[in-house]
């Protein structure tokens, strides 16, 4: 197990520099890159990641490029063909070409550094997880790093933030079901702008007056037989590996703000994120520093915080000038269109085109090769391939009215065409203003996110980035008929110039918790499907009110972080209270009358709200089948708003009708199951014995052999919050109460002290198992602690614990 523990200190030769370079870890195994020169900076980003995860990353490129079967076999050959047919191995190949130079040559440094790695390191020097491997791929060997395969992780990331293709096809199958439009609509209401503040205000940001208004009425009329073509597209997020998050749950996201010197205790701003994304393991991010030893026009770096191993730079971090956090914008950027297909060509307007068609073949390792035809439109790939034994294949095979040809599902999504957000990301690490920050935003195409800013001269700022497409007819909210071009979207996407922009607001604050980023005014049509506001209102009120007590600092914001207020439940529980119940649930319900509305371990009315919750929606819900809500702000808000309307047809389920006798049943059942899990003394239940982590191990966590498992996977520990709370602690109310999605990691910047910021993230910077660092910010992570953070080289040093010369 310690064969693969990395050389931290002392002197290594890696031929691939051009100077010596200086690697500082501290006793967290953060790590902190000096360099004279940016090629040889980025080559040692490369040879650090790898040392300390090089299985994550080469994992990540074989999910990437449709590749996990020549890992793990014939079980994963689905995997396989759903990411070669979406292609994001191949729009990354093409993307390269396109980049600017200065981009192309710190990716060629970095697949430099990776591969001086690779050259020393092979099986158990590499990682614990190559020798398991070998049960599964004996021949395996590691091929050498490419820019490609750091490119292609941007497609992970779009993936798994990329807008509401659940949601989309959610309401196409609830039409296919049988529901009629006005009971699908109660499900996916208006977000709702006069409760929870959007994050800008028409009359404050940039681009309010061009555009048509979006209509949300035009949903196309579709025939039966092609609605039913979307049964199998749950498949699709059930194949792909979790790189970010469950790319279905309602709880990835995140939290930023930034508070302006006028309202902080140094006079400066405050700046604060939480990405909200998969609880795995080792943790989505690595801590490290990049700096240039002289900053200059040919080696401008000098920045720290959050990367992703296999991809170099910093993707949400500080430098010397300014400093910069991300939530998800989710705009409404990947569409679904039934097309007519027959053979090898398809129909638009009346006319047969002909499909592009790519031959593949997915290596299988111990098993047979596979064949893989994939198909395409003009739009994007045919995702009902019939390569794939999915259910995918099997649809469509009922003709439409009048037509010969079935339906298949076609993807049209911002990420399958060459980007630039590889360029962004450096330009972001080097901008010293807000020009110069909105400059590198303007290239951060996809996955498109609200990136909050603060700067040392006292500005702060908000901009919405990233490619939105502008349709013909229809608005992205249902599937479209291929058939019909006017569904298409046109040649351009929403200006830059257009998009929501907000700089030096008179506030002072700046809030996005992936709320609605406009309100009604706005003229331009982003996206229906919003988070629904309680995280980005609790935190605005929050804000408030420590402004209100006086000048704020670091400590307030970390206080914020970890708020587990239940915003939805305050509405909700008076509901409660007044259902008629007895024994037992009447002493759990007095449980309810007593809360506080806060999620914390302790609280045994948390747990029996929750619990409640659980058991309501799919009484509630029964005419959704498997499409259940779910404990997300969506599900939370539509049933506030039908607890206020008794005489709704939601109410009348197939086992309990009514609103009382629903809610009652909900609590019955609810004490039921907390009963079996912990005790028949309800003032004894605790949330914390529910609502709890294991963080889990990406590849060999869910093996299913119980010692593996224990080898890589850490927890469980128990935490505070829970879905649509600040501490967004997100859980699958179909599953059970156990942790999901996190808050990947929570940072705070002072921009008046860049040594006084703090940070942490989910496990620990290592990803080897057993290394003192592989888990050992796992539990302070759970108690809401944060560690200090040195940027400046004086607190660097001071912090380093070891030190590793890199010579040429």
């Amino acid at each position: 197990m310690r064969k693969s523990f990395p050389t931290t200190s002392g002197e290594l030769t890696l031929s691939e520099l051009s100077a010596p370079v200086t690697v500082l870890r501290d006793e967290y195994g953060v790590a902190h890159v000096y360099s004279d020169n940016a090629e040889d900076l980025f080559t040692a980003q490369g040879f650090t990641h790898a040392q300390d995860r090089f299985w994550e990353m080469d994992f990540r490129r074989h999910v990437t490029a449709g590749r996990t079967a020549e890992l793990f076999g014939e079980g994963q050959v689905e995997t396989d063909v759903y990411l070669r047919t979406m292609g994001w191995r191949r729009v990354a190949e093409q993307e390269y070409d396109l980049l600017e130079e200065d981009t192309r040559r710190y990716l060629d440094a970095y697949a430099a550094g990776v591969n001086a790695w690779i050259d020393d390191n092979q099986g158990l020097s590499a990682s614990l997880e190559y020798g398991l491997l070998g049960i599964t791929a004996d021949d395996y060997t590691v091929e050498p790093w490419t820019p490609a395969d750091s490119l292609a992780w941007l497609k992970a990331m779009a993936w798994d933030l990329g807008g509401n293709l659940q949601a989309e096809t959610e309401r196409a199958q609830l039409l296919a079901k049988g529901l009629d439009r006005d009971m699908i609509e109660e499900l996916f209401p208006a977000y709702p702008t006069e409760l929870h503040a959007p994050i800008t205000d028409t009359e404050e940001h940039n681009g309010a007056e061009a555009g048509a208004e979006a209509d949300l009425g035009r949903a196309p009329e579709l025939p039966e037989e092609a609605l039913a073509a979307l049964d199998g597209l749950s498949d699709i997020h059930a194949a792909i590996p979790d790189l970010l998050g469950p790319s279905t749950s309602p709880d990835l996201g995140s939290n930023s703000w930034v508070v302006s010197g006028e309202h902080t205790e140094t006079g400066s701003p405050l700046l604060t994120n939480d990405p909200h994304l998969g609880a795995s393991m080792p943790s989505t991010w690595y801590q490290m520093g990049l700096h240039c030893t002289e900053l200059t026009e040919a080696c401008p770096f000098d920045v720290s915080g959050f990367s992703f191993s296999g991809l170099p730079g910093v993707i949400i971090g500080q430098n010397e000038s300014i400093a910069w956090g991300f939530t998800n914008l989710n705009p409404d950027v990947m569409d679904l269109y039934l097309e007519q297909v027959d053979g090898d060509e398809y129909v638009v307007d009346g006319e047969q085109r002909p499909l592009d068609v790519i031959e593949e073949t997915i290596v299988v390792s111990g098993g047979a090769d596979r064949d893989l035809t994939i198909r395409s439109t003009h739009r994007g790939p045919i995702l009902s391939t019939t390569a794939t034994g999915s259910n995918l294949s099997e649809i469509g095979q009922n003709p439409g009215e009048g037509d010969d040809a079935p339906y298949q599902v076609s993807l049209r999504w911002t990420a399958l065409q060459p980007g630039t957000a590889a360029d962004a990301i450096f330009d972001m690490n080097q901008a010293r203003d807000w020009d110069g920050f909105r400059g590198a935003a303007s290239k951060f195409d996809v996955p498109s996110q609200n990136l909050v800013y603060a700067d040392n001269e006292g500005n702060i700022g908000y901009q919405a980035p990233g490619l939105v497409p502008v349709r013909g007819e229809g608005d992205g909210r249902w599937p479209a008929p291929g058939w019909v071009s006017d569904y298409d979207w046109e040649e351009e996407f929403l200006p830059f110039e257009e998009l929501p922009s907000v700089y030096n607001p008179e506030s002072g604050v700046i809030v996005t918790a992936n709320q609605s980023v406009v309100d009604e005014d706005y003229q331009h049509f982003l996206t229906a499907d919003w988070d629904y506001g309680y995280r980005g209102q609790r935190i605005n009120d929050l804000i408030g009110e420590a402004i209100a007590d006086g000048p704020v600092g670091v400590a307030d914001m970390e206080r914020i972080l970890m708020d587990s207020h239940h915003g939805a439940a305050v509405a909700i529980t008076p509901y409660l209270l007044d259902a008629d119940v007895a024994g037992t649930t009447a002493e759990a319900q007095a449980l309810l009358a007593d809360w506080d509305h806060f999620n914390e371990p302790d609280s045994a009315g948390a747990a029996f709200y929750n619990a409640t919750w659980r058991q309501l929606l799919p009484l509630l819900f029964d005419e959704l089948g498997e499409l259940d809500m779910n404990s997300n702000s969506r599900g939370m808000y539509v049933v506030t708003r039908l607890l206020e309307d008794p005489d709704n047809a939601w109410w009348d389920g197939s086992g309990v009708s009514g609103r009382e006798a629903v809610l009652a049943a909900a609590m019955d059942a609810a004490v039921e199951e907390l009963t079996e899990l912990l005790g028949d003394t309800p003032a004894d239940w605790r949330w914390g014995d529910l609502h709890t982590l294991t963080a889990t191990h990406d590849s060999f966590g869910t093996s299913g052999i119980g010692p593996v498992e224990w080898l890589f996977n850490r927890g469980p520990v128990e935490s505070s919050g829970g879905s649509s709370i600040v501490n967004a602690t997100g859980w699958d109310a179909a599953k059970g109460y156990g942790i999901t999605a996190v808050p990947s990691m929570r940072m705070v910047v002072d921009l008046a002290d860049r040594d006084a910021s703090t940070w942490i993230h989910l496990t620990g910077n290592s990803g080897h198992a057993f290394h003192p660092n592989y888990d050992d910010q796992l539990e302070p992570w759970a108690r809401g602690e944060t560690l200090p953070w040195a940027v400046t080289e004086e607190a660097v040093r001071e912090a380093s614990t070891d030190e590793l010369t890199l010579v040429p």
